[in-house]
């Protein structure tokens, strides 16, 4: 399912959902690992190198966490509470589901 927002960028991707990973966690070999925010910090998205992310939104840390996949520039997420995402990188920005993300370095 693809979906345009903002600023016209393409923020999902037409891949479909892989199958979860079989281990709880998966290392992970990709150029993509650290924390990614927000412009605006609200959101911040670790993805850690074992295969786990961690986004905290606002206050609240560790809202979300579960499983990730990267293939080459399309990251795949299934959630512990079993929600599916995806995302896209593009010239080292993160879209992901309406989001554009930054590393935090940058």
């Amino acid at each position: 399912m693809s979906a345009i927002g903002a600023q016209g960028q393409l923020v999902t991707t037409d891949v479909p959902p892989a199958p979860r990973p079989e281990a709880e966690t998966e290392p992970q070999d990709h150029p993509y690992v650290g924390m990614w925010v927000t412009e605006d910090g609200h959101i911040r998205h670790e993805l850690l190198n074992n295969g786990r992310y961690d986004e905290a939104r606002g206050t609240r840390q560790s809202a979300w966490q579960g499983r990730y996949r990267v293939t080459g520039d399309i990251i795949q997420y299934w959630d512990d509470t079993g929600f599916y995402a995806d995302g896209q990188f593009r010239n080292d920005v993160l879209y992901h589901a309406g989001y554009i993300l930054f590393r935090e370095n940058r």
